[in-house]
């Protein structure tokens, strides 16, 4: 992959993660104002995620990076994002990618001791577009 540098958000915990990952994955948007997203394709997704927090697991990680890894990239690898329940009332855009990619990690943090928050989910489509998704402060623990 290559070293991509992304808009960052200024926080006031100690510690910040950044974890890139990439997945193939389908979809389509099955709307007319769509245009060509109406028939199904793919994209390899390239994610940037940001986890921050003041502390520390028993073992010294802000999270586990292999953690991230596995409830995303197998989740969501080689799969047609329209089957995937959470998309099964709206449509699989990049914006609610990044929006439910935030929701699963925000919410594996928060069943963790040091309760570490997910700041910021970046879902690059193609080489020339991404979506940032930032939750809402009141979403943050």
């Amino acid at each position: 992959m290559m070293q991509q540098f992304y808009p960052t958000i200024p926080h006031d915990f100690q510690f910040e993660l950044n974890k890139d990952f990439h997945f193939s994955a389908a979809h389509f948007i099955p709307s007319e104002e769509a245009g060509k997203c109406q028939v199904m394709h793919g994209h390899t997704y390239h994610l940037n995620v940001t986890i921050a927090g003041n502390e520390l697991d028993a073992i010294g990680f802000l999270i586990d990076f292999k953690l991230l890894k596995e409830l995303i990239h197998k989740k969501y690898d080689h799969s047609v994002l329209n089957d995937h329940p959470e998309f099964a009332t709206k449509f699989p855009t990049t914006e609610l990618l990044a929006k439910q990619v935030w929701q699963s990690i925000q919410t594996m943090l928060q069943a963790t001791s040091n309760r570490p928050n997910c700041l910021q989910v970046i879902v690059r489509e193609t080489p020339t577009s991404y979506v940032v998704f930032r939750p809402k402060q009141e979403d943050l623990l």
